[in-house]
């Protein structure tokens, strides 16, 4: 299955990765669904919510400014790694993806769609003002902060400027997503767990279409009853195997 995995993506035309949680918890950060998730120790109308926000700001700050330190110290993995280099051979063209952590375009990937926002970026509840803090260089005195944070233009409540339950995601980001999807010959979904919509449409449009998907995963998720090669495992590992034996086939 790995060599026919190989081959598909290296005769695609227009292929795509789509990404959830899994391929991050090798890097260290703890997934949401899976086992010793996040939300295993916590609730998240408590923490990721607008409510929870109006009810209760530095409660929730508390607990974001502390995802951000732990996925700060994270570092891509064999598996984002191997997704930029995959991009740099032409074979991906983008990477569609639900995670917050940045670790993709740590990794060096450049075409790509956050789907639910980015951990390191505020917003402001009032006004349009918007600021990446790894970019800014205040990422290391904002955590140091205990006071809530507020808006340099209007004053107003600053928020992290990710996609909380009850929210829609980015009109803009997803519009994207889905004109990639439809583009594309092959979707390579990887460690997510195929639940959440409306991201979880986004292999089953390739598909609808004709496309190829393929799936890498510790485990069956949602999307395993649609797609043509499941490769079980741990996505680094599989990841450097698949771009090891692309590289040979287009030599």
């Amino acid at each position: 299955m790995m060599n026919k995995a190989a081959e598909l993506l290296a005769r695609s035309r227009f292929a795509v990765a789509f990404t959830g949680a899994g391929i991050s918890a090798e890097s260290g950060i703890p997934t949401f669904r899976g086992f010793n998730g996040l939300w295993k120790h916590y609730r998240p109308e408590e923490l990721a919510t607008p409510e929870a926000f109006r009810r209760n700001p530095e409660l929730v700050w508390e607990f974001y400014r502390w995802r951000m330190g732990l996925i700060g110290k994270a570092k891509p993995n064999r598996a984002h790694l191997a997704l930029a280099e995959l991009e740099k051979m032409g074979v991906i063209k983008a990477v569609i993806t639900q995670n917050v952590d940045d670790l993709h375009r740590e990794a060096g990937s450049r075409r790509l769609i956050e789907l639910h926002g980015n951990i390191f970026r505020v917003r402001c509840t009032s006004c349009a003002y918007r600021e990446n803090l790894k970019d800014s260089g205040r990422l290391e005195s904002f955590l140091r902060e205990e006071k809530l944070p507020s808006c340099p233009i209007c004053g107003s409540l600053l928020r992290p400027d990710v996609v909380w339950f009850g929210e829609p995601l980015p009109v803009n980001a997803l519009d994207e997503a889905f004109r990639l999807a439809e583009r594309s010959d092959l979707i390579l979904v990887i460690g997510t767990s195929g639940i959440v919509y409306p991201a979880a449409y986004i292999p089953r449009i390739v598909k609808d279409r004709g496309g190829m998907v393929i799936e890498i995963n510790t485990e069956e998720s949602g999307i395993t009853p649609i797609v043509d090669i499941f490769l079980m495992g741990k996505a680094g590992e599989i990841m450097n195997e698949l771009v090891k034996r692309i590289g040979e086939l287009m030599k």
